[in-house]
């Protein structure tokens, strides 16, 4: 009976150490003239090296400062599974550094982002071939207000029908939110959520007054923000 117990009392802590909401984005930018062989090579990469929680989802970047570079995604895993993974092994890295490295510029960056599905209103892994990223860099001391504006702006996502993905940044740099419209209709969701002003759709959802609230809390608690398009490559990703 004692060990029964004890089992039904490790069952909530046995389902949050093994929730995954956590990914890595990587973002490359091959050499002019390089395209081609950088995709045929990341391809192949991918396929044979990148599984499971670590498998890779890969996008062009299309506009916006990191326009005709490259990110792939990596998971979704956890930090227990990330802490035990290990060496990837010599032929892992040997595969990379002859056929990858040689056509990328020394220009990288690489980030850890966790998925908050409480503000989010699509599933984490519902994902979309066209997408568009917001960049909410936050000030020290104001994330709470910056997440009572995606709080907000949640009630009216869900109004719009829009299928938003929000992610927060971990150990990796300025914190930052990162807001991610998922097109599943394509880019024309743009035309058919923008015909009635955001002003005047977030207060019909909110109350009056709340879009003041909304932007004194931008200037308040977000030192910088951008925004960007991508789009999707299934086939250069792992299978």
């Amino acid at each position: 009976m004692r060990k029964m117990i004890f089992l039904l009392l490790a069952l909530p802590l046995a389902g949050l150490t093994q929730t995954k909401t956590v990914i890595s984005t990587s973002r490359y930018f091959p050499k002019s003239g390089q395209w081609q062989a950088f995709e045929k090579a990341v391809s192949t990469h991918a396929k044979k090296y990148h599984k499971e929680d670590f498998a890779w989802r890969v996008y062009t970047i299309e506009t916006g400062p990191d326009a005709t570079g490259y990110m792939i995604v990596e998971g979704v895993s956890n930090w227990a599974t990330i802490d035990g993974r290990g060496d990837l092994g010599a032929e892992h890295t040997a595969d990379w550094e002859k056929h990858v490295q040689p056509l990328l510029q020394d220009r990288v960056s690489t980030m850890y982002l966790t998925y908050r599905a409480d503000l989010s209103t699509i599933a984490q892994t519902a994902y979309t071939d066209k997408i568009s990223i917001n960049h909410q860099f936050i000030r020290p001391g104001y994330r709470t207000e910056v997440t009572d504006n995606i709080i907000a702006s949640k009630k009216l996502w869900q109004a719009d029908s829009s299928h938003m993905a929000v992610y927060e940044s971990a150990v990796s740099g300025t914190p930052q939110f990162i807001v991610v419209t998922r097109y599943t209709k394509g880019l024309k969701e743009r035309d058919e959520v923008n015909a009635v002003p955001y002003e005047q759709r977030f207060e019909k959802i909110n109350g009056t007054g709340s879009f003041k609230k909304y932007v004194d809390n931008i200037k308040a608690g977000v030192e910088s923000q951008w925004t960007e398009l991508l789009y999707g490559k299934p086939e250069l990703g792992s299978k």
